[in-house]
């Protein structure tokens, strides 16, 4: 059994009728503006993270860290 064209009408109707047009063209505006808020979201961590981060000196910082917090108990 295929979903027909009438009823993907009856469906549509029934949606415009329970939340209005107002509803759905606020709801489809706040979806676009966090999509475009994503992708800038999006650009500027590419931007940000231009130099690259040498993870083995993270590790040894916080190893070093970790050791005098022990040190001091």
């Amino acid at each position: 059994m295929s979903i027909g064209i009438w009823q993907i009408a009856i469906v549509a109707i029934l949606v415009v009728l329970l939340f209005g047009r107002g509803k759905i063209s606020s709801l489809m505006g706040d979806v676009a503006k966090g999509i475009k808020s994503f992708k800038k979201g999006m650009a500027t961590d590419i931007t940000d993270d231009a130099e690259p981060k040498n993870i083995s000196e993270k590790n040894q910082e916080s190893t070093e860290n970790n050791q005098e917090f022990k040190d001091k108990e």
